[in-house]
């Protein structure tokens, strides 16, 4: 079964990952101002109207077709792109304490490490998730084969 495929502990990983990513997708539209333009106006993203729909979109089709094992490697890839810029605009300033650029500080009680721990926990899972499918399944971006063909 090409959903589970052969090794079930991937699929487990596959499918945490994916619902995520799913769900996040989806609450970028059912809430708009919380987490979908709003959220990216209040970041302080470049055409939030736009590119807010446009990130849901992607996590949605990508969650979706990671956990049924389509692709996965490759839009493991893609997320990991997704959940590396969520850490960097939303995390990164509670670890050192300031804005960074544009993103702003959230209010929290603590700054630091373990605020920054506690903070990005969903984040950091995402990103060993996302490495560990594209360890098992491989991406047809960054293989060596692919890279060093000429056609």
């Amino acid at each position: 079964m090409r959903v589970i495929g052969k090794n079930r502990s991937i699929f487990l990983v596959r499918l945490m990952v994916g619902l995520v990513f799913l769900t996040e997708g989806v609450l970028k539209f059912v809430l708009p101002g919380e987490l979908g333009v709003g959220r990216f106006r209040h970041l302080g993203f470049p055409w939030p109207a736009i590119l807010a729909p446009f990130v849901g979109v992607v996590e949605i089709v990508s969650g979706a077709l990671v956990i049924l094992g389509y692709f996965a490697g490759d839009l493991a890839l893609v997320l990991l792109i997704v959940i590396l810029t969520a850490l960097v605009t939303t995390k990164l300033p509670i670890l050192i304490g300031h804005r960074l650029g544009r993103f702003e500080l959230p209010h929290l009680g603590e700054y630091g490490v373990l605020s920054f721990l506690h903070e990005a926990r969903t984040d950091l899972c995402m990103v060993f998730g996302c490495l560990a499918i594209m360890a098992d399944q491989g991406t047809r971006v960054l293989s060596r084969r692919r890279l060093g063909r000429r056609r």
